[in-house]
Formats: C-alpha cells, sequence, structure tokens
C-alpha cells in the first residue's frame, strides 16, 4: 500500500513538472538563466572558438558575431563569420567537428553565409553577394540553390515547401522592405508585404573618426558610435522581423509596432503594439548626449596598439562632434518599438523593449492562442554570464535556451556555448 502511494506521489509530482510551461515563469518579474555546467563541460572554448578575437582589417572585432542554430534532435551548429566553415556540436554540447560546405566536386567552399535555418533534412543558408541560397546536408554537402535578386534580412522555414524571407532593396530615393514566399521546389517567389521608406541623408547621434599611423599594423583603423539608441537607423529603412507560430506567418514592425498575422497566404489579424512609445523626446535625447559626452571624456585610450597622443586626439574630435549635436537638438527622435524578437519552444514570441540602460532586457509576451494578445511582463537575469539579448543567440529548444554568451570576469575567449535552464 505504501509502495502504491510513493507511485502516485512521484507520478503527480512528474505531471506536476511537465505542467510547468514557460508561460507560468513569465509571470514571475524576471526569470533567472543557470547554466548546465555538465553541457559540453568537456570542451576546450579557447580552442573551439579561438575565432572570437578575429578582427577586419580596419581592426573592428567580427568573431562577436557568431550565431547559433538548434536542430530538431538537439544538434547545434554554430556560424563563425567570414569562416569557410561551420562548428558543430552535439545535443549535449559536445564539440563534434568543422566542417564546410562542398561542392558537386566534394571541394570545399571558400566563402560561405551563415545557415539561416532547415527545411526537412537539409541546411540553408543566408543569400550571398549573387543572391544564391545553399542548401546542405548536415555533413556540409551540397544539394542545391535557389536565386534572389535582393538583399536578404532574415530567411525562416513555413512549411516543407515554403520559405518566408525579407527582402531589402535600394531605389533611387528610397529603402524597400518587403516580405516574400518563396517555393523551394520551383524558386518562384510572391511578395506578401511592402514597405518603402524615403532616405534621409543627415543623421545625429552618429561618429566616426579614422586612425592614420606610420605603423602599417594599425593604420587604417575606424572607430563608429553611436550615443543615441537605434539612432543609426534614422532615415534608413528598418526591415519587418518575421516567426512562424503554430502554422503562422507573424510579420512584425518595429518603426510602428504593427504586427500582421498571416494563414494560408491571407491575413488572419492586425494589431499595433500599445505597451511602448516609439520616440525619445528631446529632454531624454539631452540627458542621454551628456551622459555619452561625459563618458567618452573619461575614456583614455579607444585602440591600445596606437599611441596615447593619437587616442586623444580621436576621442576629442568625437566629443567635440558630440557637443555640436547637443545643441542641435530641437525635435523628437523617431525610434523602433521593439529591439529584438526571439521565439520560445512553446511557441509564443518575446518581444524586447528598447533598453533604457545597459542590461536591461524587458520583454512582453505575446501569446498567438489568446487572440494574439501580450499577456506577461519580465526579463532574464543571469549571474555567470553577460547576457547579450539576440536572436541570432538566443535560441529555445525544448523548455531549455541555448545561447552564445561571454563569461563573466573572463579575458582568455570567454565565449561559450551554454544550455541554459529557466527558473
Amino acid at each position: 500500500m505504501k509502495h502504491s502511494i510513493i507511485i502516485i506521489l512521484l507520478a503527480t509530482l512528474t505531471l506536476s513538472v511537465k505542467a510547468q510551461s514557460l508561460v507560468n515563469l513569465y509571470k514571475s518579474e524576471s526569470i533567472n538563466l543557470v547554466a548546465d555546467n555538465d553541457f559540453g563541460d568537456n570542451n576546450n572554448w579557447s580552442k573551439i572558438f579561438k575565432t572570437y578575437y578575429d578582427t577586419t582589417w580596419y581592426g573592428k572585432a567580427i568573431g562577436k558575431k557568431k550565431s547559433l542554430l538548434v536542430l530538431d534532435d538537439g544538434t547545434i551548429i554554430v556560424n563563425n563569420i567570414y569562416r569557410n566553415y561551420y562548428s558543430k556540436f552535439a545535443p549535449n554540447g559536445d564539440f563534434i567537428e568543422e566542417f564546410g560546405i562542398k561542392d558537386k566536386d566534394g571541394k570545399r567552399r571558400k566563402k560561405i553565409e551563415p545557415v539561416f535555418g532547415y527545411i526537412g533534412n537539409t541546411l540553408y543558408t543566408g543569400a550571398n553577394n549573387m543572391g544564391e541560397i545553399l542548401f546542405f546536408d548536415i555533413n556540409g554537402n551540397y544539394k542545391k540553390s535557389l536565386k534572389l535578386n535582393y538583399s536578404v534580412k532574415q530567411i525562416i522555414t513555413l512549411s516543407e515547401t515554403k520559405l518566408a524571407v525579407v527582402g531589402w532593396s535600394i531605389w533611387k530615393n528610397k529603402f524597400r522592405d518587403f516580405v516574400a514566399i518563396v517555393d523551394y521546389n520551383t524558386n518562384k517567389q510572391t511578395i506578401i508585404w511592402e514597405h518603402y521608406t524615403e532616405k534621409n541623408i543627415k543623421k545625429m547621434f552618429n561618429y566616426s573618426y579614422h586612425f592614420n599611423s606610420s605603423d602599417k599594423k594599425t593604420n587604417g583603423y575606424t572607430i563608429s558610435i553611436s550615443t543615441m539608441p537605434f539612432s543609426k537607423y534614422t532615415g534608413m529603412s528598418l526591415p519587418p522581423i518575421i516567426n512562424k507560430v503554430k502554422g503562422n506567418l507573424v510579420i512584425a514592425i518595429p518603426s510602428t509596432g504593427e504586427i500582421i498575422t498571416y494563414t494560408n497566404g491571407k491575413i488572419l489579424r492586425k494589431q499595433t503594439i500599445n505597451w511602448a512609445k516609439n520616440y525619445i523626446s528631446i529632454d531624454e535625447q539631452k540627458e542621454i548626449q551628456r551622459r555619452a559626452i561625459a563618458k567618452y571624456k573619461n575614456i583614455n585610450i579607444l585602440y591600445k596598439d596606437i599611441s596615447e597622443s593619437k587616442n586623444k586626439e580621436a576621442i576629442n574630435s568625437l566629443v567635440s562632434d558630440m557637443e555640436k549635436d547637443l545643441d542641435k537638438i530641437d525635435k523628437a527622435l523617431p525610434i523602433p518599438v521593439f529591439s529584438t524578437i526571439i521565439k520560445d519552444s512553446d511557441d509564443n514570441l518575446l518581444f524586447f523593449e528598447i533598453p533604457k540602460k545597459d542590461n536591461n532586457n524587458k520583454f512582453n509576451v505575446w501569446i498567438l492562442s489568446d487572440n494574439g494578445e501580450f499577456k506577461y511582463h519580465s526579463s532574464f537575469k543571469c549571474e555567470d554570464y553577460n547576457l547579450e539579448i539576440n536572436h541570432k543567440k538566443i535560441v529555445f529548444h525544448k523548455g531549455y535556451i541555448y545561447s552564445l554568451q561571454t563569461k563573466k570576469n573572463t579575458k582568455n575567449n570567454p565565449l561559450r556555448l551554454l544550455k541554459l535552464k529557466l527558473l
């Protein structure tokens, strides 16, 4: 009898654990992300992510742009920007191999784009400079290509035969953003949404300085900074962000906060975010600009490879330009309504607010089954890692978050591939 009671209690406990959905966690003001220490614990991260400190010819780090994709079986693919290979990890986090895309003759391609997703058992890249999307298997064997005649910002899989693509093109006086449905078998493309933005050349709050140095190593270094959130997009188009939720295509427009849900190619619902404003007031801009000026006045070194005098010269130039813009602030600055969107493994969308300060990652939870309502409001916290909130670096899979993040207080290759529990 006692044995039966124990079995019943264990069964009840198991059911209660399974019933603990992500939505229930979002009811908390904040959610702790705790790394699974057994995940990939045999890996030598300094060796695996040795390209973390990769730089371009002008000294800007590009290794930090690594991104990841988690397949249905838990296999993880990490993109290494500007390299001709990907890193493959087992579901338990163990490193498997580096692999590239081989052409029809079995020869490794010299230049590859990041893996954007998969359709069936086939991986696909983003479009290269020629508009070509490559399809290949998990071992890098080439299968086929699709050809587009425009730049691509995002691609997702809609079905076994359809892809949704966020396209972008520059016209003489306008930017054109659009969403197209592309047939995997025929390459036929149907545009279902488009928007035009007038060009605006004048931009405040964006600064750059080019170092001219006699040292060949540092000659050509450039620093580019923005002091105002999302000001680099002023006068430019902002591409929509797309996702698939319960078989429906969702298009979210950052500049307006509009959310459009499509089912079977037809509009199911339109709505507009009402929990955020899409501008920064004059007083807010001035305060942000003053803080930026004070910050850079207290900086002595921008690049350690360049002399102190040349660093100081660059800082003085940047601060001078910032002070000129401070005097020009006379109107509200349009900004996006949200910063990014991440889909969880329960098919809910997390819309992240524009951060008002560093490490602020508040998000609003959009639930399709509740008529597309925003139900909860929360944020993530992590004790040991510096959280970078980016849909390319945070992927939900079966209730966990798989992510590329840097370990706090670690100078030597801090990047890690993590499996994070939500508590």
